[in-house]
C-alpha cells in the first residue's frame, strides 16, 4: 500500500522547514533547545504514519506542533504546518488562537501519554464523554451524547458499563482503550498518538494496537503516532519516519525500513532488535544522543557514527530520494 501512496493518496498534513525551539534558563544562562529543527513532512490520507527514535530527539514536540497546541517555554515556531480541509490548504501557524482551537475540535484529535491525564478522577467516564462532546457539539443534549458514546464504546468492543465507573476503577489497558474511543468519537480526519501503548503489557498492547487499526480502517482517517517500541511500528505503521536530534533522517515504508535501512542510525535501531533463533548479542547505538541545546556541527549523528567522514562533521546532508517513498539524509548514500 505504501509503495504507491504518493501517487494515489492526497496529502492531508504537511510541514515545511518546521522549527520548534524552546528557550530554557540554566543557572542564569539561556539555552536554546532545538527540539524540532527544520522538518519537512507529507502525511497522506488513510494511512498510519509512525515516528521512531530515542528519547529526547523531539518526537513529542513535533506531535504537539502538528496538533498546533504548543505552550511556553516554546519561544520559536517557524515554518509551515498545513492542513488540507475541503480541498483547501490552510497554514495553521497563521491562525489566531481561537481559530486553532476550533480547528482542533473539528479536524484533529490527540491521544496523550498516560490515560489518567485525560480524565477527571472524581467524575464518571460517562460525564467525561458528555463534557468532551458537549464542548465540541453544543446542540446535542445529554441523551444524544450518551447514545453516541455508548455506540462508539460498543463498536470498539468495550463493555457498555465502562461509562458508569470512575477512571481509577479501570485497568491501565482499559483506560487507554476508553481514551482512544474518546479521541475517535467525533470521527476526526487526523488522530495523533503520543506513546499510546506505553506502560502496557504485551497482551494489552496488542489489543490497543488492534483497536487503533480498526478505527483507522473504519473511519479511513490518518493516524500519526510516536512509540519507542519498534515492534509496534512493525505491526501498525504504513510508513515510518526516523527522527534524530530534532530532524527526520530517514523515511520509508515500514517494510523498507525493516528490510533495507540505509541511514546508520536506522540500521542500529533495526539491528538491535532480537530475532527468532538468533542468540547472539545485539549491537545497540554507540554513545548517547546529543543535548538538543548543544548540537554538534554538521550531521548530528556524526559523533556516534562508525562511518563518519570529514564532510559529516561540517555539513548537514540534504535528503536523497532513493525511490518514490524512500528518502534519507546521509553523506554515505551512494557509497558502499
Amino acid at each position: 500500500m505504501a509503495e504507491t501512496m504518493a501517487k494515489t493518496k492526497q496529502v492531508v498534513l504537511r510541514t515545511e522547514q518546521l522549527k520548534a525551539f524552546y528557550v530554557l534558563e540554566v543557572r542564569g544562562i539561556q539555552k536554546i533547545v532545538k527540539a524540532v529543527n527544520d522538518v519537512d513532512l507529507q502525511i497522506y490520507e488513510n494511512e498510519i504514519y509512525s515516528i521512531a527514535g530515542e528519547s529526547g530527539c523531539g518526537k513529542t514536540t513535533l506531535l504537539k506542533a502538528l496538533f498546533n497546541d504548543i505552550v511556553p517555554p516554546l519561544r520559536l515556531l517557524e515554518g509551515k504546518i498545513c492542513y488540507r480541509i475541503n480541498d483547501e490548504e490552510i497554514d495553521v501557524t497563521r491562525l489566531s488562537k481561537e481559530e486553532k482551537r476550533r480547528l482542533r475540535m473539528e479536524y484533529i484529535s490527540f491521544i496523550p501519554q498516560g490515560s489518567m491525564s485525560v480524565f477527571n478522577p472524581v467524575i464518571k467516564i460517562e460525564s467525561a464523554f458528555a463534557d468532551f462532546i458537549g464542548s465540541h457539539v453544543n446542540e446535542r443534549n445529554r441523551a444524544e451524547i450518551f447514545e453516541l458514546a455508548l455506540r462508539r464504546i460498543q463498536e470498539l468492543g468495550l463493555p457498555s458499563n465502562v461509562l458508569d465507573v470512575y477512571p481509577h476503577q479501570l485497568s491501565g489497558g482499559m483506560r487507554q482503550r476508553v481514551t482512544i474511543a474518546l479521541a475517535s468519537i467525533l470521527n476526526p480526519r487526523i488522530m495523533i498518538g503520543d506513546e499510546p501503548t506505553t506502560a502496557l503489557d504485551v497482551v494489552v498492547q496488542r489489543g490497543v494496537i488492534q483497536m487503533l487499526m480498526d478505527i483507522q480502517q473504519n473511519l479511513k482517517n490518518t493516524i500519526i503516532m510516536v512509540t519507542h517500541d519498534m515492534g509496534v511500528h512493525a505491526n501498525i505503521a504504513d510508513r515510518i519516519g526516523i527522527m534524530y536530534a530534532g530532524k527526520i533522517v530517514e523515511e520509508a515504508s515500514t517494510e523498507t525500513i525493516f528490510a533495507e535501512p540505509v541511514h546508520p542510525y536506522t540500521q542500529f535501531l533495526i539491528n538491535s532488535l532480537p530475532k527468532f533463533g538468533d542468540k547472539s548479542m545485539r549491537d545497540s547505538v554507540p554513545g548517547s544522543p546529543p543535548a538538543l541545546s548543544d548540537l554538534p556541527s554538521g550531521c548530528p549523528f556524526h559523533p556516534r557514527c562508525p562511518y563518519v567522514k570529514d564532510i559529516c562533521r561540517q555539513e548537514m546532508p540534504d535528503f536523497s530520494q532513493l525511490d518514490e517513498n524512500h528518502r534519507v539524509a546521509c553523506w554515505l548514500v551512494g557509497e558502499n
